[in-house]
């Protein structure tokens, strides 16, 4: 029986994005159910979807509740097989979603897969945010095929096979709805950023399997709720990483990892400082001191699975980008397992 598929779009005041993303998601997902859903914006969006898409159902929230709280609240009510959980700055293209729920069919072990992302500005180029499917290194620090911190590869074909991943994408993830739900959705202490990875890695940890299909392509804009340079961002990226190492870790790698975190991280602040760039420091600190305070929520929620799972990268980026000069991911693959 084919799997059914509601595509869910997660909308905080995006108005001037939903005229140039959103006819594409109507136009080439009509085997789905849209659902918009909206995190109590003050722009217009909403009006904008009601009169000019009355077949996509709306979801209105009382507050904005972030990412994670605004589609665990939403995906209570919306019934589906599967969840592609759509960021609003998504171009799709014909027959998008068709790979994607084919390799969900055909394979009962993967709970979640994403599309390959280009990006919508240069899209000859992967897109930051997901490129050809998302990896970790064994310190935490999450990279992409086709993206290895900055460096952005152009699309030469070079990623055009199917194949299992760390982690998915947030901004196009499919995931299994049952599977979602059995393993308590995203994360809401996390509010944005990471949350996927998390996810990914709970779901990992149980033996299922996370994958990256490239018959399927969108272009991604990234970007559209918090600017890359926000220290806002920092503080998030920062504070939920090192929540993510706490909760999925294998319990006898957390002494060494967390020391040589505390150290790399100590020398973030300091480069960010050295830029002139005090608000990043800042938030590299408060997002340490937040995660001391953090962990006593997460006490019975820690994984006790012995090892780490498959597709992490078991050298450090950090020194294999920066030392090694090895910033396309066809180089770090001798190092992953």
């Amino acid at each position: 029986m084919r799997l059914t598929l509601a595509v869910v779009i997660l909308n905080y005041n995006t108005a001037d994005l939903l005229g140039k993303y959103l006819p594409s998601v109507v136009k080439y997902s009509d085997q789905a159910e849209i659902v918009f859903v909206d995190n109590c914006s003050t722009d217009h969006s909403v009006r904008y979807v009601e009169e000019n898409y009355p077949q996509i159902r709306i979801i209105k929230l009382d507050r904005n509740y972030g990412f994670t709280g605004g589609y665990n609240k939403a995906l209570q009510h919306v019934k589906a097989d599967c969840y592609c959980l759509l960021n609003s700055d998504v171009e799709v293209t014909p027959g998008w979603t068709e790979p994607l729920l084919r390799m969900m069919q055909d394979d009962d072990s993967i709970a979640a897969c994403q599309p390959k992302l280009l990006s919508y500005c240069e899209k000859n180029k992967f897109e930051y945010a997901g490129a050809a499917g998302g990896y970790m290194d064994y310190l935490g620090y999450p990279f992409c095929a086709g993206r290895v911190f900055n460096n952005i590869e152009e699309d030469r074909g070079q990623y055009n096979e199917p194949r299992e991943v760390f982690w998915a994408s947030g901004a196009a993830l499919v995931v299994r709805s049952e599977l979602f739900h059995r393993f308590g959705g995203l994360d809401e202490r996390f509010f944005a950023h990471m949350e996927e990875i998390d996810l990914c890695w709970r779901l990992k940890n149980a033996g299922y399997k996370i994958c990256y299909n490239p018959e399927s392509v969108v272009y991604h804009l990234g970007g559209g709720t918090l600017n890359k340079t926000s220290s806002r961002k920092t503080y998030l990226n920062f504070r939920n990483n090192l929540l993510l190492l706490h909760k999925n870790l294998p319990e006898k790698e957390k002494t060494k990892v967390f020391l040589v975190r505390a150290f790399l991280d100590f020398i973030a602040a300091t480069v960010f400082l050295l830029q002139f760039k005090p608000s990043e420091t800042k938030a590299v600190w408060t997002a340490h001191k937040d995660f001391r305070k953090m962990k006593k929520l997460y006490y019975g929620q820690i994984s006790t699975v012995g090892e780490y799972p498959s597709c992490v990268c078991f050298r450090s980026i950090v020194f294999a980008a920066w030392i090694s000069g090895k910033k396309c991911f066809n180089q770090l693959l001798d190092y992953i397992k």
